[in-house]
Order: C-alpha cells, then sequence, then structure tokens
C-alpha cells in the first residue's frame, strides 16, 4: 500500500524542550485519519513537521507525497497540501476586505488575500468549489463579515483551488458553537464521501469531532503516541482516560458518533 505520510524516529526539540519523542507513523493514501490529543500533546508541532517548518533532530526520516525531506523542494510540495487552520484568518489584517471568492482564489498563488487578477476559468472553479460547499453565497462576502464556520469554509474551498493530494484540517471547528461546529462536520464528512482522490488527516482535541468516516487515527500525548490502528482500537475510554486524565465514558450515536461524559 502507498503512503502518503511516512515518519521515523521524528525527535523535535523547540526552544531546547524535545517536544515530539522518537515519533514513527505512517498514513495510507486515501485514508481518514485523525490526530486526538489535549492541549500541549505535540499535535501543532507535528503539523509543522508535516509541512516542513520545523525540522526533526538528525537520524529522523520524514516522506510526504512519496518525498524525502532534505531531498524535496518544500514550497513546491506545499501546493500539493491543502492545510485548513482556522487561524489563517487572523493573518488577514490590513484595509482591504477580501470576499470569499478572493479568498479561494488565492489559494492558487499560495497566499492569504489575491493580488492579481483572475482568469475566467480560476472565477468559474473558485465558484464551482464554493458552491459544492454550499457556501456560493459567500462569494461577495467580505471574509471579516463571516461567521468563524463561513470562514472556515470558505478556507476550505481556498485549499481545494490547487487539487491537493493531501488535506490536513487542522482543529477547523475549534471557534465555533454548537450549530456551526455541526454544519462544518457535515460538510467534511461530504468531502470525505466525494473525495477519495485527497488523503484526509483532521487533528482535534475533542472526541465528539471525529466522524464515522475517519476510520484509523492516533493518540497524542506529552508528544508520544500513546494509540494508534484503526478507529475500535483507538477510541477506546481506557485510552482516553489515559490521554486526557479523565475518568471518560464514552456514549455512542446510532449514526457512530461518539460523545463523552465525564463520571
Amino acid at each position: 500500500m502507498e503512503h502518503v505520510i511516512r515518519v521515523e524516529h521524528a525527535r523535535v526539540m523547540l526552544g531546547g524542550v524535545e517536544i515530539l519523542h522518537d515519533l514513527t507513523w505512517s498514513v495510507e493514501k486515501g485514508a481518514r485519519c485523525f490526530i486526538l490529543g489535549a492541549n500541549g500533546a505535540g499535535k501543532t508541532t507535528l503539523v509543522k513537521l508535516l509541512m516542513g517548518y520545523v525540522w526533526p533532530v538528525f537520524g529522523a526520516k520524514v516522506q510526504v507525497l512519496g518525498h524525502t525531506f532534505g531531498a524535496v523542494n518544500l514550497r513546491e510540495l506545499r501546493r500539493s497540501i491543502a492545510w485548513v487552520s482556522p487561524f489563517v484568518h487572523q493573518w488577514l489584517g490590513g484595509e482591504r476586505q477580501w470576499t470569499g471568492l478572493e479568498m479561494a482564489l488565492s489559494g492558487l498563488d499560495g497566499t492569504i488575500g489575491f493580488f492579481r487578477t483572475a482568469s475566467d476559468g480560476e472565477k468559474r472553479r473558485a465558484r464551482e468549489i464554493l458552491e459544492s460547499l454550499k457556501a456560493g453565497h459567500l462569494s461577495d462576502r467580505p471574509v471579516a463579515a463571516m461567521s468563524s464556520g463561513e470562514q472556515v469554509k470558505v478556507l476550505i474551498a481556498r485549499a481545494l483551488m490547487t487539487r491537493p493530494e493531501l488535506m490536513i484540517l487542522d482543529e477547523p471547528s475549534v471557534y465555533l458553537d454548537i450549530a456551526g461546529r455541526e454544519l462544518l462536520l457535515r460538510t467534511i464528512a461530504d468531502m470525505a464521501r466525494l473525495r477519495p482522490e485527497v488523503t484526509m488527516v483532521f487533528i482535534t482535541q475533542r472526541i465528539e469531532d471525529i466522524l464515522p468516516e475517519f476510520d484509523c487515527g492516533m493518540i497524542l500525548k506529552s508528544g508520544r503516541i500513546v494509540a494508534s490502528g484503526g478507529r475500535g482500537s483507538v477510541l477506546t475510554e481506557r485510552n482516553l482516560r489515559n490521554a486526557f486524565d479523565l475518568d471518560i465514558r464514552l456514549i455512542r450515536t446510532q449514526a457512530g458518533r461518539l460523545w463523552t461524559v465525564i463520571e
């Protein structure tokens, strides 16, 4: 089976502190994989490692989309990776009010905001992607005037403009209320079903956000993998109690979602 991500014996030091400890992990092509962990577990550092923004200590091996870090142009590789994070909208700033369409188009150039004239074909593709995400009505709306959930949808459209092979959904619902979160999760579930060509990695600290479509994954704690494999073997009460240091009981809905109760 072809692997989209392969990390071997990765140790990452930041500010003289070891954040990731001898991490070995892989994701197969076409997988829907989750990464679960509390704040400080190392999730953000792992994403930065996969994007080439931090480097492991000598002796590790990192491969993404078949390319080995240290022997690949990372700027070119990142064009094939869709990194969707709700923190991106914090970079907008300035006086210019970018619209949803312009923000989606900016994915073509890897910029935050669009700084050239788009072709008719580019505009048509951006509108089609927004429509596919049930966000066509956001095309002409300023991003700054959107709800957090609407902004994340536009960021997903931005990511899809490059026809990515790998999508990293980095805590996309962190700022959302219950209604906004459920709307976004339905969008992600649709993508998981309708875009088999895109390998998806969903990162979260909330068990209930892990949709049934994400059938493999791992749990991080203090920079170490404490559980990995199929969904059923990873998302157990025992593993979750260990990861969060809480007396967690799981409730499973008919749709396959997991919700937690603290005893």
